[in-house]
């Protein structure tokens, strides 16, 4: 008889699994609590479950796990982990760590689809996406190694590692969901939850009349649709001029401000010009610009814009009122920086 997996259930399919083998229905909570809030591989770690029930229960159903195979830290702090998937393929994750919060960033699906140029992981083959407990354990295991290393917990999730979240849409928010339950899951804020796209125009809308307001930020990385889609493919389905009808029916649903990411490239997509442009894009609703250094890849054309170049296309956008700042760039040693999450170390573990 094959096994279901029991961390895709739901507690309502649960109790409707578990009362056809005659274990009563309160059980269902206990059960999902141990599968969630304590993250436990085998059902004999379920000490209120009699040892009866827990062996019918392994009868039936299997529990599969995300487990961590390897871990890197940077001289800046930041970690990089390396996790196994239940079926052997391996993602990335990591903890960034500042004065006023510990941030893990986490993946959505094995490799990457949209082959972004300026991407590590969009040189990568997209082998699948991920179920919501993969996504789930990631938040879980990384908490682990922030108490361990830094003595506090995570206080924020960014959906930015290897994948688009926006094409893995309802095993994300699922995963979502879970972080955010106080009673079973993380009980991580809303506030405190940051979705990063490429920029799926219709999973934008669907996920602005969700219950829950997170937070969204769009790959931006040009300042027009010529430019954007020369290192963005995905442009050619999803023009600008689509995100940003989307952003603001966003904007208007949940009233939280829209990030816009846009890593400078040298020569590129970094002129005043550029800047002005951009800055054309942040007027109908509330926009933070984050401005990204380029993190070197191997294999791609691009380069760093300079100091000079940076300093005065932040001084144009701030002219043109727009709230923005330079984020600094972290585990770049390690290969942790935005744009270098690849297994680059990790895949041949």
């Amino acid at each position: 008889m094959e096994k279901k997996n029991i961390r895709n259930l739901t507690k309502q399919e649960i109790e409707f699994e578990i009362t056809k083998l005659g274990l009563p229905k309160f059980k269902a909570q206990q059960i999902f609590l141990w599968l969630w809030q304590a993250n436990v591989s085998h059902f004999d770690e379920m000490k209120n479950i009699s040892k009866a029930h827990q062996i019918l229960l392994s009868e039936h159903f299997e529990i599969l796990n995300t487990t961590v195979s390897i871990e890197q830290k940077s001289t800046d702090g930041t970690i990089k982990v390396g996790f196994k998937t239940y079926d052997g393929h391996t993602i990335e994750g990591v903890i960034i760590p500042s004065e006023d919060r510990i941030t893990a960033c986490i993946s959505s699906q094995v490799g990457c689809s949209l082959s972004c140029t300026f991407c590590a992981t969009g040189f990568l083959k997209r082998e699948r996406n991920l179920f919501a407990f993969e996504i789930y354990d990631q938040v879980y295991l990384l908490n682990k190694i922030a108490l361990h290393q830094f003595g506090v917990r995570l206080t924020n999730i960014v959906y930015m590692g290897m994948g688009e979240p926006l094409l893995n849409y309802d095993e994300v928010l699922k995963s979502i969901y879970m972080l955010n339950d106080v009673e079973n899951g993380m009980g991580l804020g809303a506030k405190r939850i940051t979705v990063s796209t490429s920029g799926i125009t219709r999973n934008i809308l669907k996920l602005a009349n969700e219950k829950i307001k997170i937070n969204l930020a769009l790959s931006l990385h040009a300042p027009n649709n010529e430019k954007r889609t020369q290192v963005m493919d995905i442009n050619k389905s999803n023009p600008i001029e689509d995100l940003l009808e989307a952003l603001k029916t966003f904007y208007s649903k949940t009233r939280n401000k829209i990030t816009y990411e846009y890593i400078l490239l040298k020569g590129f997509n970094d002129s005043v010009e550029d800047a002005k442009e951009l800055a054309s894009l942040c007027q109908d609703f509330p926009v933070y610009v984050n401005i990204i250094e380029y993190n070197p890849v191997e294999g791609t054309p691009y380069h760093r814009t300079p100091k000079e170049a940076r300093d005065l296309f932040l001084h144009t956008l701030r002219s043109h009122k727009v709230e923005s700042k330079v984020r600094k760039s972290r585990g770049k040693d390690i290969d942790a920086a935005c744009g270098q999450l690849a297994n680059k170390v990790f895949g041949n573990q």
